[in-house]
């Protein structure tokens, strides 16, 4: 029987109907999220990975993770652990560089530490670009198995075994595996062989207990939700809903005062993600990976309510950094639209290196603009470190590699993505780089791409202003890069506002087809005028819980003036 049109579908509302259309969808089996439709474990590199692996395993070699000072890399490295532990490996232990002290990855100083050497050492959300890491991890007889997903540069380091869905010659069908997403696949297909060569006297263990932790950094890491990341992302999902989450997970979700039962993909990119990340910003990210590997929940809650203290502390230094780089914005006359330099890089010896990213996406959403934030990553301010976001349409790692071939020795080290990136350089060479951001900015970017555009959903109609369709939409995901929350845009009538906490707008708006007005936030909304009188709003359909009573409620995104 042939599929049924989305759009004709009446099995779904209609709103969702439209809403799936938008993205791709074009029958109910595009969205099927059922693991039985998950890719095989068929990357290029993984034979040789798993050889390496199998003779550890029969050795009982020690082996090492190396992850990275993320929510990704933490998640992956946790999982790394976890997975090794249920298929036989016993002298495991991890590492995490501190990004203050080693840098990023793999590195020469963080191999001379390592004492005792390990046998083996597998990294995880990073190691494409560590070649000199690897060559000092050479030197000491340990071999090293790289797991990552970054782009590679000119040339791949010389790892024992490599596994990365975006190496030259790799025909894995999805790119958009996040670290933990590539270290999870290594782990099937591990389990897979010692199956095959009978190496378990009953049921093979059971990796799906790994997928919470798979999800939270795949979401987390901010990488496209093709299908297979949704796959895993829901999965992951249908986890911590059933209350089968780790311990670290649930833990989370107690100290930020949500219910795991009623989990979505957004917390993990806003409520979860956030105070792992803030362990390697401002301490190190052993405390969010041993979070996530505590297997009781005294443990994990303890370990959980540092993690909030951190956060706490994170968002407090980034407000102050952003309000400083918006003052610096100001101060070189980038304010008005039409002086915004196409590229914007600004850097202040008084920033905290591990919060420089965050500084960047918040510019990146006022200015529209590709931006680079630098802080000393030294104490002596002789390394500096910086971070760059991007908008659609400019690949800023690509940017980087012209600025770096155009000025050798400009950068001591680079990497990253489309849409993020992040770099080295000497102190006494910051100002060099600002202007070459400038100016390979200018030069690169299409000027059709600074016009700030916001894709919507389209409007709702009076009638499906409900908390049923508000579920609906919040259980119909998972939501993220690449596969949006909806967002819909409306006119509206402004029946009464009110300031919250200096910074946001409580609003009650009235739909022309309506008599009865709907409450409205808009985080950080207030300009410090009141709003007219008619607005044309873009928004999210959600709904809060006070008192044990859940209501319907705007998310205001984008509030403009209708004259």
């Amino acid at each position: 029987m042939p599929e049924v049109p989305l759009l004709q579908d009446t099995r779904l509302h209609p709103v969702l109907r439209r809403v799936y259309a938008a993205r791709g969808a074009q029958c109910l089996h595009d969205l099927d999220l059922s693991l039985s439709g998950l890719l095989r474990p068929e990357l290029g590199g993984i034979e040789i990975a798993l050889d390496l692996l199998l003779a550890a395993r029969k050795a009982q070699s020690s082996v090492l993770v190396v992850g990275d000072f993320d929510a990704d890399g933490a998640t992956g490295t946790a999982a790394a652990i976890r997975g090794l532990r249920l298929l036989g490996f016993q002298r495991l232990a991890y590492r995490v560089p501190n990004r203050f002290l080693h840098g990023y990855g793999l590195s020469p100083a963080l191999v001379e530490e390592l004492q005792p050497a390990p046998d083996i050492i597998l990294t995880v959300d990073n190691g494409v670009a560590a070649h000199a890491g690897i060559q000092a991890a050479h030197a000491r007889g340990i071999r090293v198995l790289v797991t990552d997903h970054h782009l590679p540069g000119d040339s791949l380091p010389a790892a024992d075994a490599l596994v990365n869905p975006n190496a030259p010659g790799c025909s894995f069908p999805s790119k958009a595996l996040a670290g933990v997403g590539v270290v999870f696949y290594l782990l099937l297909a591990l389990r897979a062989r010692l199956r095959d060569s009978g190496e378990f006297a009953g049921a093979p263990p059971d990796l799906g207990s790994l997928l919470d932790l798979v999800a939270l950094g795949t979401v987390a890491d901010l990488v496209p939700l093709d299908r297979n990341n949704r796959l895993l992302v829901q999965a992951g999902l249908k986890r911590i809903r059933a209350g089968r989450g780790c311990a670290g997970i649930r833990a989370l979700y107690r100290v930020a005062g949500r219910d795991p039962s009623r989990a979505s993909a957004t917390d993990f990119g806003f409520v979860l993600g956030p105070r792992i990340n803030a362990a390697g910003r401002l301490e190190d990210m052993a405390l969010g990976i041993e979070c996530l590997l505590a297997d009781t929940d005294s443990l994990a809650f303890e370990l959980a309510q540092r993690l909030q203290a951190l956060n706490v502390e994170r968002r407090d230094l980034q407000q102050q950094m952003v309000e400083q780089a918006e003052a610096a914005v100001l101060r070189a006359d980038l304010s008005a639209q039409s002086h915004v330099a196409a590229g914007v890089a600004l850097a202040d010896a008084g920033w905290h290196a591990g919060v420089i990213g965050l500084v960047a996406s918040k510019l990146k959403e006022r200015l529209h603009r590709p931006v680079f934030a630098l802080a000393p990553g030294d104490d002596d301010g002789r390394e500096w470190k910086g971070s760059g976001r991007s908008i659609p349409g400019f690949h800023l790692r690509d940017c980087l590699a012209e600025i770096d071939s155009r000025n050798p020795g400009l950068l001591i080290r680079f990497g990253g993505h489309a849409m993020a990136a992040g770099l080295s350089i000497a102190g006494s060479r910051v100002e060099d780089f600002l202007r070459a951001f400038a100016d390979t900015v200018e030069r690169r970017i299409d000027p059709v791409l600074l016009a700030p555009v916001m894709h919507t959903d389209g409007a709702l109609e009076a009638a499906d202003f409900q908390l049923d369709l508000a579920e609906i939409l919040r259980e119909a995901g998972p939501w993220g890069q690449a596969f949006p929350e909806p967002l819909f845009d409306n006119e509206f009538e402004v029946v009464d506002w009110k300031v919250l906490g200096e910074r946001h707008l409580r609003l009650s708006l009235r739909h022309p087809g309506s008599r009865l007005p709907l409450p409205a936030i808009h985080f950080g909304g207030w300009t410090g005028q009141p709003p007219a009188a008619r607005v044309q709003v873009a928004y999210q359909l959600g709904s809060d819980e006070y008192r044990g009573s859940r209501d319907l409620r705007l998310f205001v995104r984008h509030l403009s003036s209708i004259e």
